[in-house]
This record gives structure tokens, C-alpha cells and sequence, in this order.
């Protein structure tokens, strides 16, 4: 079955921000390619990854988080992911993706 993850990217300034809404599982590694798409952007600073709308996220999307992490920072792009709550939150937190991702509250 198809996950249900969808995006919206916003551009302000030297700042790009990502709202994920659904869920983030192993069957959306395709739309990674898009997201990853916006890193490429040569005039940003920030990648912000909103996961206020995001309903869940399994361990596949957890990489797909780390794999954005290192894209941004091969480009010298600082990424911060907020708005997790939830089960999305506890995921994070049982990962411990804090530890290498800035995470805001």
C-alpha cells in the first residue's frame, strides 16, 4: 500500500521550509528525491522540516530525515526539524535523532 506522505515547500529568503503531512514510511522514498531536490537550492542557509501535519513515521522515514541531514549539511545548510508531536515525536525521541539532528521544540 502506498504511503501518504505529501509536502509543501516554502521559500523565504535564504530559507526553505518543508511541511510534511501524513505519514513518512520505507513507500515515500521517491518523494525523497523531490525534497532532496530543494537542498540544491545554491542561496540557502536554512532547511527547515515542519512535522506539525505529519501523522506518523516509521524507521524508513527516520533515514530518509538522516539522509536530508547529510545533503544539507554537504551544502553547508543548517536543518531543523519541528513541530513533532505525538507519535512522531516519540519515534524521534526513542532514536534518539536529537543527537544529530537539531530538533526545535
Amino acid at each position: 500500500m502506498r504511503g501518504l506522505m505529501d509536502f509543501q515547500a516554502t521559500d523565504t529568503g535564504d530559507t526553505t521550509e518543508v511541511r510534511l503531512m501524513g505519514r513518512l514510511e520505507f513507500t515515500d522514498h521517491d518523494r525523497l528525491r523531490d525534497i532532496v531536490g530543494l537542498v540544491e537550492r545554491s542561496d540557502m542557509a536554512r532547511f527547515v522540516i515542519d512535522l506539525s501535519a505529519l501523522e506518523f513515521i516509521d524507521s524508513a522515514g527516520l533515514g530518509m530525515l538522516l539522509i536530508l541531514q547529510e545533503e544539507t549539511e554537504t551544502r553547508n545548510v543548517r536543518m531543523i526539524v519541528q513541530g513533532a508531536a505525538g507519535d512522531v515525536k516519540r519515534s524521534i525521541d526513542l532514536a534518539r535523532l536529537g543527537e544529530i539532528i537539531t530538533i526545535a521544540s
